[in-house]
C-alpha cells in the first residue's frame, strides 16, 4: 500500500517516498509517519554534469573539510530567480543553505502550526516528519567501498546491490551539530538503499529488528536519563552490519533468541566503546560527540541490566508482556489472529495519516498516470491499490476545478462542470459515503438542491452500526462481518471501503465546500464527520427549498445524532459537528440553540487543543 501510494502521488515536480519504520513494513506502536519529498527540478552530482537541461537547477558536492557522511552543495547553474534566496555566499561561491531550504519549505506548507524537527518539518505533536530532499542519480565515491565490500554470506544479492547503486543517494537538509558551517551542510542519506535492504530481510531478521525497536521505545527510553540518546537508526545500522556478517542460513525461526541476543550484545558493545559506524560510510562514527561521558555510563548501566535478563528483557515491554499473558490465559479461536491483523491494518493510524497528506496540487497528470497503472497492471490486488489511491486523488482534484468561475464562457463552464462530476464519480471507490456526499456538495454549490437531497438521503441510510471508525474498537457485529466468507476473500482496500467511515476532507480553498463554511478553508484544509455533514447539508437544502417544517425536523434529527455520538470519533471532529449544528440552527432562526452549539463547540475545541499539547 505504501509503494502504490508513493507511485500514485509522485509527479512531475517531486517523488514521494514513505520512509522510516512504516516505509520498511513495520507499523509499530508509538511510531511516527516519515515521508520524503524528493525535488525533481534540482539535481545533485558529485561532479558537474556535462550536458545541462533548461529549467533544472544543478548542484555539485564539496566534501572538503566536512565530516564524513556530510557535504556542501555548490550551486553550478540555476535559472530560478528565487533560488538564490535559499543560498549563502562564501568567498564568491554560492552554497545551498540547508537551514534556509527548510525555512522556505515550511513557508510553503498548506497546514499551519508546523515546526522544524532536525532535517524534517513536523506538526506540533510530532506525529509526522516530512523531509524535503535532493537526489543524486549516481552512486558517490564516499560510499564506493560499499559496492566493492565483499560478503561471505552473499547478502545482499547482486541484483539488490545493482538496484541500490542505480538509485543513487539522497541529501537531507541538516548539518553537523556545532559545526562552524552547519547551516550550509547537508547529510548524505541512504534511506531508499536501507529500505531495499530491509525488504530483503528474512522474517527472523525483521523480528529481531522489531524487538530491538520495542526494547528501545518501551524500556530504554522510559528512563529519563536515557531518553533520546539512542535512536532507531542506530539499531537499523547494527542490524545491517550483523546481517552482512552472519550467513542467511542462521536467520531461522528456531534461532530467533540467539540472533536477538547477538544484536543486543552488539548494541552493548557499541555503547561501551562509543562507536557505531555508518553502514555505507564507515568513516562516519555516528556515536562521536553523542554517546560519551556521564550519559554513556547511564545508558551502558541500563543495557547491562537488561542484557543480564537474557531474552526475557523484552518482557519489560508492556505490549509484549500483555500479549504474552493474554495468549497464555485465553482460549484462542481460529479467527482471532485474522481479526487482529485485519483490524490493525484497517485502522492503522499511520496508514490513515499517510492517506491524509496526499498532495492536492498538481494531481491531474498523476491521475492519468494512475489510470495507466491500473490498465497495465496484471495483478488484481495491485489494481485495487492503484484504483483506491486514484479515487482519493480524484476527490482532491475535483475540489480544484473552477466550475463556478465567472470568467468562463458557457461552454467552458459546462465542460468544467462535467469534468468535476466525472472526477467525483471516480471518487467513490475509496469510500462510497464520503464520495457521494462530495458529489452532493457539488449539486448544492450549483443550486441543484433536490439532487443533493436525494444523495444525502441515500448516504444517511448507510450510516449503520456496522460501520467502523478509525479510533473505535471493533464490535462483535463488525467482527462477525469480517469473518463472513465473502469478507475473507476481499482485499484490505475493499474492506476499507465497505467497513470504514471516512471524514470528508476539504482542501485549502476548496470550491466544493458550502459557502456557509468557506471561511474554514481559507487558510488550511478542513475535516468534517461524514454523518454530521450529511445532516448539515440536508438542513441547508431544505432551507433553500423553503421547506421550513422538514428543515426543523432535520435539525431535530441532527441534534439526536449529536447526542448519541456513535459515528464521531475525535473531540475536534465532534466540536466541528456542533459548529455545523449551530450554523444550521441559526439559518432557521433558532438563535438560542445556535448559541449553545457554538459555545459547546468552542469548549470541546479548547479541550481537544489542550489535550494535544
Amino acid at each position: 500500500m505504501n509503494s502504490a501510494r508513493d507511485n500514485a502521488t509522485s509527479g512531475e515536480f517531486q517523488t514521494v517516498i514513505t520512509s522510516g519504520s512504516f516505509g520498511e513494513g513495520l507499523d509499530m506502536k508509538g511510531s511516527d509517519l516519515d515521508m520524503m519529498y524528493v525535488s525533481k527540478h534540482i539535481e545533485v552530482y558529485e561532479y558537474l554534469k556535462p550536458r545541462l537541461s533548461p529549467n533544472i537547477t544543478y548542484l555539485s558536492m564539496r566534501t572538503d573539510d566536512v565530516k564524513p557522511g556530510f557535504t556542501h552543495l555548490l550551486v553550478e547553474k540555476s535559472d530560478d530567480q528565487y533560488f538564490s534566496k535559499n543560498c549563502e555566499e562564501h568567498n564568491g561561491i554560492q552554497y545551498l543553505s540547508s537551514s534556509l531550504y527548510k525555512q522556505h519549505m515550511i513557508s510553503k506548507a498548506i497546514v499551519q502550526r508546523q515546526v522544524i524537527h532536525g532535517p524534517c518539518i513536523s506538526d506540533e505533536q510530532g506525529t509526522y516528519d516530512l523531509a524535503y530532499c535532493l537526489h543524486c542519480k549516481t552512486w558517490i565515491s564516499p560510499a564506493e567501498q560499499w559496492i566493492r565490500r565483499s560478503s561471505n554470506n552473499s547478502w545482499p544479492s547482486k541484483d539488490v546491490k545493482r538496484s541500490i547503486e542505480k538509485h543513487g543517494v539522497l541529501f537531507v537538509p541538516i548539518g553537523v551539530k556545532g559545526s562552524s558551517k552547519e547551516d550550509t551542510e547537508w547529510r548524505i542519506s541512504f534511506s531508499v538503499s536501507e529500505k531495499l535492504l530491509i525488504h530483503c530481510f528474512t522474517h527472523t531478521q525483521l523480528l529481531c529488528y522489531a524487538l530491538l525497536k520495542i526494547l528501545l521505545k518501551d524500556v530504554i527510553d522510559t528512563y529519563q536519563e536515557c531518553k533520546d540518546l539512542l535512536c532507531s537508526y542506530f539499531l537499523k545500522t547494527i542490524m545491517l552490519w550483523i546481517s552482512k556478517e552472519l550467513p542467511q542460513s542462521v536467520w531461522k525461526p528456531e534461532n530467533l533468541i540467539p540472533c536477538f541476543m547477538r544484536c543486543l550484545s552488539r548494541l552493548v558493545y557499541c555503547v561501551e566503546y562509543s562507536i557505531c559506524l555508518n553502514y555505507f560510510i564507515p568513516e562516519n562514527n555516528m556515536f562521536e560527540n553523542r554517546i560519551e561521558g556521564h550519559a554513556r555510563e547511564i545508558v551502558l548501566e541500563k543495557l547491562h541490566f537488561l542484557y543480564g535478563y537474557g531474552w526475557r528483557c523484552i518482557l519489560f515491554s508492556n505490549q509484549v508482556s500483555d500479549f504474552h499473558v493474554s495468549i497464555r490465559m485465553a482460549h484462542i479461536e481460529p479467527n482471532v489472529f485474522h481479526d487482529f491483523e485485519v483490524q490493525k491494518t484497517l485502522k492503522s493510524p499511520l496508514l490513515y495519516m499517510s492517506n491524509l497528506i496526499i498532495p492536492s496540487s498538481g494531481v491531474e497528470k498523476e491521475m492519468y498516470r494512475g489510470i495507466q497503472q491500473i490498465v497495465s497492471c496484471e495483478n488484481s490486488f495491485n489494481k485495487h491499490l492503484f484504483a483506491y489511491y486514484l479515487s482519493i486523488q480524484n476527490s482532491l482534484f475535483a475540489q480544484l476545478i473552477p466550475f463556478n468561475s465567472t470568467k468562463s464562457s458557457n461552454k467552458d463552464h459546462y465542460n468544467l462542470y462535467n469534468s468535476c462530476v466525472c472526477s467525483l464519480l471516480q471518487n467513490i471507490y475509496h469510500d462510497a459515503i464520503s464520495g457521494w456526499l462530495m458529489l452532493a456538495s457539488l449539486f448544492y454549490q450549483t443550486k441543484q438542491y433536490s439532487k443533493a437531497l436525494h444523495l444525502v438521503r441515500y448516504t444517511l441510510s448507510k450510516f449503520t452500526r456496522e460501520k467502523l471508525l478509525h479510533s473505535i474498537d471493533m464490535s462483535d457485529i463488525q467482527s462477525r462481518l469480517l469473518n463472513l466468507p465473502l469478507s475473507v476473500r476481499k482485499s484490505i482496500v475493499q474492506l476499507r471501503k465497505i467497513m470504514l467511515l471516512d471524514d470528508l476532507r476539504f482542501i485549502k480553498r476548496s470550491v466544493l465546500i458550502p459557502n456557509e463554511l468557506r471561511m474554514e478553508v481559507r487558510h488550511e484544509p478542513h475535516h468534517i464527520s461524514s454523518a454530521a455533514y450529511a445532516y448539515f447539508l440536508k438542513c441547508l437544502c431544505h432551507y433553500h427549498l423553503d421547506n421550513a417544517r422538514k428543515g426543523h425536523d432535520c435539525l431535530h434529527d441532527f441534534h439526536l445524532f449529536l447526542e448519541e455520538d456513535y459515528l464521531i470519533e475525535r473531540p475536534l471532529i465532534y466540536a466541528r459537528a456542533y459548529n455545523l449544528f449551530g450554523i444550521a440552527s441559526q439559518l432557521f432562526g433558532d438563535n438560542s440553540s445556535a448559541r449553545r452549539a457554538f459555545l459547546f463547540s468552542a469548549m470541546i475545541g479548547r479541550l481537544s487543543l489542550m489535550s494535544s499539547l
